[in-house]
């Protein structure tokens, strides 16, 4: 990170991400599948939320953390695929899903917009994994499931009730192997979502995408 792009409260447009060198498009990683489920209608919302813009960036610092992960995978399961299911999404697209929910108590799930998402920075992933015949590993749950179901905190609880299979687990636990030892971090209500390194340092030190 460069000195310039470093201080909280700074910003980038999402029109002048492409021609940022911080940010790298998903494209330039090898080994990775992307379905961006915001830039289609099969998410919570139910319309596309991206277009006319290209979200599928990150900051150059998560984009070679998902190398290695790929690395990591194909090392221990060959044929199997890192499936992008979301990367950069711009603070105006975080207000729209937080207004989305307004009145519920599903905001729960979503950064507050005002405090800012990692996502908003380029510095989160939605992630899942394809088998070596392009079909989505059984997580349990699907992706944006807001369920308990869905909580890596809860998966002991799950289990034990028969819940959660001991094969979807040891899925969400491949999943995790992989991003954890790449320099990700978990959160304790979604399977599908890691940050890059720590969110206060994000938030104070990396620049929001609008």
């Amino acid at each position: 990170m460069s000195v310039t792009e470093a201080g909280p409260g700074l910003t980038v447009a999402s029109e002048d991400i492409a021609a940022d060198p911080a940010f790298r498009h998903l494209s330039t990683i090898d080994g990775i599948a992307v379905d961006l489920r915001y830039a289609t209608p099969y998410n919570f919302v139910g319309r596309d939320l991206y277009s006319p813009y290209d979200c599928a960036w990150l900051h150059r610092d998560a984009a070679a953390a998902l190398e290695r992960a790929v690395a990591w995978l194909r090392a221990r399961r060959p044929g199997h695929t890192l499936l992008v299911l979301d990367a950069l999404r711009p603070q105006r697209v975080q207000q729209q899903l937080w207004d989305a929910l307004a009145g519920t108590e599903l905001r729960m799930y979503l950064a507050d917009p005002q405090r800012g998402s990692i996502h908003s920075f380029g510095m989160a992933l939605d992630i899942t994994i394809l088998d070596d015949a392009g079909r989505e590993l059984d997580m349990g749950t699907g992706f944006d499931d807001m369920t308990e179901l869905s909580h890596p905190a809860l998966e002991a609880r799950f289990l034990a009730s028969g819940a959660l299979a001991p094969a979807q687990a040891a899925n969400r636990q491949l999943l995790r192997d992989a991003m954890f030892q790449a320099g990700f971090v978990g959160i304790n209500s979604e399977w599908w979502h890691f940050d890059c390194g720590d969110r206060n340092v994000v938030r104070s030190t990396f620049r929001r995408v609008l």
